[in-house]
């Protein structure tokens, strides 16, 4: 196993363990540090593993972080009805 992907079931188990500590903002700090971290941290498991396995970490963070991309399609529906 490379060090990208150790590095992102890492990350995996950090969010998990994140989640089911209590917070007062539903989570949405923890969420943007989880999302700043991951997103290097997809580039690299794309560079170092190739696309396949960049899309896999790339659904399996989408699935720990299912909110923060929900809005997003929300809003981008949105900005689509306005244009």
């Amino acid at each position: 196993m490379t060090l990208s992907l150790i590095l992102a079931a890492i990350w995996a188990l950090a969010a998990n363990v994140l989640a089911m500590i209590p917070s007062r903002d539903n989570l949405w700090r923890r969420a943007y540090v989880l999302t700043a971290l991951g997103i290097p941290l997809l580039g690299y498991v794309t560079y170092e593993n190739g696309p396949w396995w960049g899309l896999a970490v790339l659904l399996a963070g989408m699935s720990v972080l299912r909110w923060p991309v929900i809005y997003l399609g929300r809003w981008l529906r949105r900005q689509m009805r306005r244009g």
